[in-house]
């Protein structure tokens, strides 16, 4: 077990059974909060006693001690808080991505797991519909986005690996507006209408949008002063906010 667990790790992925390894208090409390089965909970020994306090009464959790310095080789992080839990993550359909008045964020080619890990907490916060991570994105189970994602990841629909193809076919069937943050787009972001159904493409921190999904977007351009363009974290919170903000007053009376 002990080996799967730290080739998922190594790789960004699940284990062989196919759940993700969370680390950290935190994300082991969002799981149990959220509902989630966890297939076993792994804990370093000089935290066994908190460990046992926080699954005290959950009788299909297993869990396993192991000594500090063998926890420490398997941890993805540099400061360890010594227990890891193997979280099934839900499963999720395109549908629910794009469910009601969609908001959804598309992640093309971003590759820092802390930025989408940040940007998937955003978009809960937001009231996002879902993410899709379309192929070559850095994995939504990689330790470091699950980490940064806060326990979002164990609510927000959203979709990993999928084809670009797929997603703006899903789009253009629904009617979603498809939004791209560029510098020098000619659209300020205050002129859009996100009131309607809209998704964000986030693109990758160097290359930027790929052509194909940039073909099929509006751009927009967000305001800046000094700088030109902004971290990937940052766009899009500020578009997410823009779309919280004129969707909560277009439904005032």
């Amino acid at each position: 077990m002990l080996k799967d667990i730290r080739r998922a790790i190594s790789r960004g992925g699940l284990t062989e059974s196919g759940s993700a390894v969370a680390e950290t208090f935190h994300l082991l409390e969002e799981a149990l909060r959220s509902e989630l089965p966890i297939e076993g909970v792994i804990a370093a020994e000089s935290v066994r006693t908190l460990v046992e306090s926080h699954i005290r009464g959950l009788r299909d959790i297993r869990l396993t001690v192991v000594p500090d310095n063998l926890f420490a080789e398997l941890s993805a992080t540099e400061s360890s808080q010594g227990v890891m839990a193997l979280v099934r993550m839900p499963t999720w359909t395109i549908d629910q991505l794009f469910r009601g008045q969609s908001l959804v964020v598309i992640f093309d080619g971003l590759q820092d797991p802390g930025n989408a890990g940040a940007i998937v907490r955003t978009a809960e916060a937001f009231g996002a519909t879902g993410i899709a991570f379309i192929k070559g994105t850095v994995s939504p189970f990689n330790p470091k986005t699950l980490r940064a994602s806060a326990g979002s990841l164990f609510r927000v629909p959203y979709l990993a690996g999928v084809d670009a193809d797929i997603i703006l076919a899903a789009a253009k069937q629904r009617r979603i507006d498809l939004y791209a943050a560029m510098p020098r787009a000619q659209k300020p972001l205050a002129d859009a209408d996100l009131t309607r159904r809209a998704a964000f493409i986030i693109g990758a921190e160097g290359r930027g949008i790929s052509r194909q999904i940039e073909h099929a977007s509006i751009e927009l351009a967000i305001p800046t002063v000094g700088v030109e363009s902004l971290n990937a974290a940052i766009a899009a919170g500020i578009l997410l906010y823009e779309a919280r903000r004129q969707r909560s007053m277009d439904q005032k009376p």
